[in-house]
């Protein structure tokens, strides 16, 4: 059957598809997504139906999301990586506001304020992980750590990258992807007691060919890593760098991964003033010390305060432009793409508001009802409220495999109860069997944590 040349889709004539894949060296389309693993290709037909007026295709929408349950609606304990925080009314006041809602390139003659609003966010963020350069913000926590992969890898001039075990899965393919081919990767094993890096894999796997070591503090599965200063001193010997991803609502409480050694910093900023949004909202930010040589190797922008001709008076502009793909085009080391802007004016927002007294008591709000949250729930037979020794913050692992039910008919019961429980690990992990990753913030009451207790007790007595 011919195929059929639509007027509005590029590239669609088969003599000029013929010509540009002679020119790339493929010899079909389906070629250039060979990188896609297979299982999630569509293999049918798309039937897309026929299409609607603007009121029928309204009606549709509000149907269909009228089947939603939102966790305004549910008692929510789902963290991982998209987190249930409270937003300060103000957040979503100024992110709103026109100026800002369209926030997205643009010159410094035209969005002087803008870049102001970037400078000031990237300043206050500066100051909670302690580093000196933050970037602004890319897609999401995933690209940021994939970002500095790759800047560590060509600061060292080394293709091994060495990564926790106990990082998000989702995480770890993105870094992975992004640093194929250039990059190979490799996992250090955790101690499945205490949750926290096994030294002795690390020595064993560590050596000149290794650029950096990313990892997770908190990690995906909770824990605390409270090994930062010994990992650091083990990379250090052999010159590689520490690449630490972080929560940065934990910072209220805990020292910032700068303090044990990290060489880049890297993180989500949803938790910052961002709703959660479909698991959107997400935001990934990089930091380092002010050096030359890590800054030239961010691809993203950096905004900066400069004088002008005027003697006292400042401007805002970019810092360093002429290291970025705007500059080098085809040549950049690293295309800058799209800047999540807005979520980064939201963040500044959230931490001017709060403060560094106000982000403590956050995080000592969120660590006392995370204990008390672990603590009634070791009341449930055959139940262990945190499978880890190690200490954490806001999510820790369930541990129900002595209960003889799965994650799935215990999360099952729970919806019955107008609960969303806890992510099942038991694909993720298969190790750690029938575990859950549960998360508790400060936006839960003691009487959530006493329904989700009482709750689970009932479900696993059935």
């Amino acid at each position: 059957m011919p195929q059929k040349v639509h007027p509005y889709i590029p590239n669609m004539v088969p003599e000029v598809q013929e010509k540009m894949l002679k020119v790339i060296g493929a010899n079909t389309v389906d070629e250039l997504y060979s990188c896609i693993p297979d299982e999630i290709k569509l293999k049918e037909e798309m039937h897309i139906p026929k299409a609607l007026t603007e009121w029928e295709l309204r009606r549709h929408i509000e149907k269909s999301l009228n089947k939603n349950t939102g966790a305004n609606e549910y008692v929510n304990f789902l963290g991982a990586g998209c987190w249930q925080h409270f937003i300060p009314a103000v957040c979503d006041e100024i992110n709103q506001r026109s100026e800002f809602l369209t926030a997205y390139a643009g010159e410094p003659y035209e969005d002087h304020g803008r870049y102001q609003a970037l400078f000031e966010y990237q300043s206050l963020l500066a100051e909670l992980v302690d580093m000196d350069v933050v970037n602004v913000p890319t897609f999401d926590w995933g690209q940021a750590a994939a970002t500095s992969v790759r800047m560590a890898g060509r600061i060292t001039g080394r293709k091994k990258i060495l990564m926790a075990k106990s990082v998000a899965p989702e995480r770890s393919k993105i870094i992975m992807n992004y640093g194929s081919p250039e990059l190979e990767c490799e996992f250090v094993d955790f101690d499945i007691k205490s949750g926290l890096m096994d030294l002795e894999d690390l020595k064993a796997k560590l050596n000149y060919d290794v650029a950096a070591l990313y990892l997770e503090n908190p990690s995906y599965l909770g824990f605390i890593e409270s090994q930062g200063p010994e990992i650091s001193k083990l990379l250090k010997e052999k010159k590689a760098l520490m690449i630490v991803g972080v929560d940065p609502i934990s910072l209220g409480v805990l020292a910032p991964p700068s303090h044990y050694g990290a060489d880049i910093v890297c993180g989500d900023l949803q938790p910052l003033g961002m709703h959660m949004n479909y698991s959107g909202g997400q935001a990934g930010f990089i930091a380092t010390h002010d050096d030359e040589t890590f800054i030239n190797e961010y691809p993203s922008r950096l905004f900066g305060i400069v004088p002008t001709v005027k003697e006292g008076e400042y401007g805002f502009g970019d810092v360093a432009y002429e290291r970025t793909s705007f500059a080098h085009r085809e040549k950049g080391k690293e295309s800058v793409g799209t800047q999540t802007a807005l979520w980064g004016i939201t963040a500044g927002v959230y931490l001017a508001l709060m403060g560094p007294s106000g982000i403590q008591e956050v995080g000592q709000t969120i660590m006392q009802n995370s204990q008390y949250a672990v603590q009634e729930i070791n009341k449930i037979q055959s139940v262990k409220g945190s499978l880890f020794e190690s200490p954490f913050f806001k999510e820790f692992i369930v541990d129900f495999n002595k209960t003889g039910k799965t994650i799935e008919e215990i999360n099952q019961g729970l919806l019955e109860c107008k609960i969303f429980g806890g992510k099942d690990l038991s694909k993720e992990y298969p190790e750690l069997g029938q575990t859950a990753l549960f998360c508790v913030t400060e936006i839960h009451t003691k009487e959530d944590i006493d329904y989700l207790a009482v709750s689970l007790k009932g479900v696993l007595e059935k």
